[in-house]
C-alpha cells in the first residue's frame, strides 16, 4: 500500500477530507487542477473557494443545517473553524468573507507537514492506493468519463445558478432599509429593498420578457429545486416570487410602518460591507439583462455589479447504487467519493462528507474499522438518504428534518410539539448519540490539534 492518501480536488469536501487525514498523522496528495484549469465558475487557484452564495446558512440549532454546523464543529473540522474565523454580519445565518475563509484553509493546508499539493488535473484514477475523489460539481469532462466508467454508472445533472453582488456605494440607501426578518429592534444584517405592487408587477413582467443565455444541444435544464433561478420562479405564477424569495413576511419597512408588497433582500458578502448579494437572485439572464432587470428594484437604479449571475452544471453520482454508507465505492473499497459528486448539496453537506470520507479513509489507511455516524445525526441522516434513496428518482439533497427518524415519543404527543420544540428535541438528540459515537468508537483518538486557540460554539 502506498504512504499516503491521495485526494483529487481541493475544494471545500477535499480540503475537509485532507484535514482530517493530516490531523491524524497520515499524509496526502492533495490534487488541485486550479489555477492551471479554471472551471466556469472558479476565479482563483485558493482551496475551498466558493463560488456561489458566501452564506453557509442558519447557525440556529434548531435548523437542521445548523445542527449539521455544530456537529462539524464537534468533531473538528477545518470548514467550520476557517468560516467562524471570517465570519461577516449575516443575522441568524453565518456567512463568510470569502477571500479571508479560503486564504484561510488554504494556508492551513499548504504548511501542514503532511501535505503535498498538486496543482495538474487528474485525468485517470490511480490504480493503487486509497483515493478520495472530490472533484464536486463541476468535474472535468475527462474525469467524468472516468469516474463514468469506475462506476459503471451514468452521471446525472442538474443546473445550479449563481447570484448576482452589487457594490454597497452604488445602492441608493435612501430607498431601503436595514432588517433581519422578525428582528427584535437590532439594526440587522441584511438591506431590504421594498416594492410596491406595482414595481412587483412591472419587475415580474420584465423578468419573464428578459432575454436568457440558450442551453446548448447537448443540455437538458434539469434545476435543483432548491436553487431555481429567479426567472424560472416568475414563470410558474405571477405570485411565485412574492412567496418565494421576495416574500416581505416579518419585515416592516420604518418609514411606513407597514410590511411592502414584496422585498429583495441584501446580504453582505464581506466584513467590509462594500459588497452586497442579491439572496435568491441566481439566473440564466444575459449579462445586459441582468443589469436591465435589477437596476428597476428600488435602491438599486445605479447599482453597479462585482459580479454578475451565471449558471453551470452540477455532476453527482446515483449515490444509491454507488456507495457505501462509509462514503466508500461498492465496487472498489479503497475509492471514496465526498461533497457535492456524493450526492448531497450545498456548501455545509458537501463539508460534511468530506470530513467523514477524511475519518474512514484514515481508518481504512490505519486498518482500524470504518464507521458510520447514527442515523438521528445530521451526518448520519445525509448518509442514509444517499445511500438508501429510491435510484430512480435520485437527486442531490440539503439537510432537512425530513431525513431524520421522528423522535420516539407517542405519535399523538409528537404531534401536539410545537414546530420549534420538536427540532430543539431532535438537536439534542442528535449531540448526545453522536457525542456518544464520537467515545465509543474513539473518532478523535489519535487526532492532532495543531490550532492554538481551538473554535467557539456557533
Amino acid at each position: 500500500m502506498k504512504d499516503y492518501v491521495t485526494v483529487i480536488g481541493g475544494g471545500l469536501a477535499g480540503s475537509e477530507a485532507t484535514w482530517q487525514l493530516v490531523s491524524r498523522g497520515v499524509s496526502v496528495k492533495l490534487y488541485e487542477m486550479r489555477p492551471r484549469k479554471l472551471t466556469p465558475a472558479h476565479k482563483t487557484g485558493k482551496l475551498a473557494e466558493l463560488v456561489c452564495s458566501n452564506s453557509l446558512r442558519s447557525k440556529e440549532i434548531t435548523s437542521a443545517v445548523g445542527l449539521l454546523k455544530e456537529e462539524m464543529r464537534l468533531l473538528l473540522s477545518l470548514i467550520m473553524e476557517a468560516a467562524l474565523k471570517s465570519e461577516v454580519p449575516a443575522g441568524k445565518a453565518l456567512a463568510v468573507d470569502r477571500e479571508l475563509f479560503a486564504g484561510y484553509i488554504t494556508e492551513k493546508l499548504s504548511q501542514h507537514p503532511l501535505v503535498t499539493i498538486i496543482n495538474e488535473e487528474v485525468q485517470k484514477i490511480p490504480k493503487e492506493g486509497i483515493v478520495i475523489i472530490a472533484t464536486g460539481p463541476l468535474t472535468s469532462e475527462k474525469f467524468a468519463e472516468e469516474l463514468k466508467r469506475l462506476t459503471g454508472e451514468e452521471f446525472f445533472h442538474f443546473y445550479d445558478a449563481i447570484a448576482p453582488i452589487v457594490y454597497a456605494d452604488s445602492i441608493d440607501w435612501s430607498k431601503v432599509f436595514r432588517a433581519d426578518r422578525y428582528d427584535n429592534g437590532g439594526e440587522g444584517a441584511y438591506i431590504n429593498c421594498p416594492l410596491n405592487k406595482e414595481e412587483y408587477e412591472r419587475f415580474v413582467e420584465a423578468l419573464l420578457e428578459a432575454e436568457k443565455v440558450p442551453f446548448k444541444d447537448f443540455e437538458k435544464p434539469k434545476y435543483f429545486e432548491g436553487c431555481l433561478p429567479i426567472e424560472v420562479m416568475a414563470e410558474r405564477g405571477k405570485d411565485t416570487l412574492r412567496f418565494g424569495p421576495m416574500k416581505p413576511v416579518g419585515l416592516k419597512d420604518p418609514r411606513t410602518g407597514k410590511e411592502p408588497y414584496a422585498v429583495v433582500q441584501l446580504r453582505p458578502e464581506n466584513r467590509e460591507g462594500t459588497l452586497y448579494n442579491l439572496v435568491g437572485f441566481q439566473t440564466k439572464l444575459k449579462y445586459k439583462e441582468q443589469e436591465r432587470v435589477f437596476r428597476m428594484i428600488p435602491g438599486l437604479e445605479k447599482a453597479e455589479f462585482a459580479r454578475l449571475g451565471s449558471i453551470h452544471r452540477n455532476s453527482f453520482v446515483c449515490a444509491p447504487k454507488v456507495l457505501q454508507k462509509t462514503l466508500q465505492l461498492q465496487k472498489e473499497p479503497r475509492i471514496f467519493l465526498a461533497g457535492q459528486i456524493s450526492g448531497v448539496e450545498g456548501y455545509v453537506e458537501s463539508s460534511a462528507m468530506g470530513l467523514l470520507a477524511g475519518i474512514n479513509a484514515a481508518r481504512l489507511f490505519k486498518k482500524d474499522k470504518l464507521v458510520v455516524p447514527p442515523r438521528t445525526t445530521a451526518h448520519g441522516a445525509l448518509i442514509h438518504y444517499i445511500t438508501e434513496a429510491n435510484p430512480k428518482h435520485f437527486q442531490p439533497m440539503n439537510i432537512n428534518w425530513g431525513l431524520f427518524p421522528p423522535l420516539d415519543l407517542p405519535p399523538r404527543k409528537r404531534k401536539k410539539l410545537p414546530k420549534r420544540e420538536k427540532y430543539r428535541l431532535m438537536a439534542e438528540r442528535a449531540l448526545k448519540d453522536l457525542e456518544e459515537w464520537i467515545q465509543k468508537e474513539e473518532i478523535l483518538k489519535d487526532f492532532i490539534r495543531r490550532t492554538s486557540d481551538g473554535m467557539s460554539g456557533l
